[in-house]
């Protein structure tokens, strides 16, 4: 599924299938999937043992927990999540998932959207 992209001033809603997506994520650790002025959704994963090398970003990030089970780190805190954790993270701030004992899915969203390229970058 490629990045959806809606138009300033574009008021028809853009629905997405979060079961699709999630089915049809493959082997990539983060994609994102809708991208407007004021924030960014994306999809990240990562099998158990999973090593997470992203770097902080500029934006303020939000995740939510889908499914499996791990460590997020921030600034040198850690805390247990799984599905139906919600996590803030302010744009900065060291942070990365370790610790991860089931296959997980997060849903990301950047408000505004951050630099795609450099998370995609960072966390494969």
């Amino acid at each position: 599924m490629a990045t959806e992209q809606a138009q300033h001033g574009d008021e028809r809603p853009l629905l997405i299938d979060l079961v699709e997506l999630l089915a049809a994520h493959g082997d990539h650790t983060y994609r994102e999937f809708l991208r407007v002025p004021a924030l960014s959704l994306g999809l990240f994963a990562a099998p158990p043992g999973h090593e997470d090398t992203q770097q902080p970003h500029e934006r303020d990030e939000v995740y939510v927990v889908l499914e499996g089970r791990a460590v997020l780190e921030v600034s040198g805190t850690r805390a247990p999540v799984s599905a139906g954790s919600v996590a803030y993270v302010p744009a900065r701030a060291p942070h990365r998932f370790v610790q991860v004992s089931e296959d997980l899915r997060v849903l990301v969203l950047f408000a505004p959207p951050d630099d795609v390229r450099t998370l995609t970058e960072a966390s494969t």
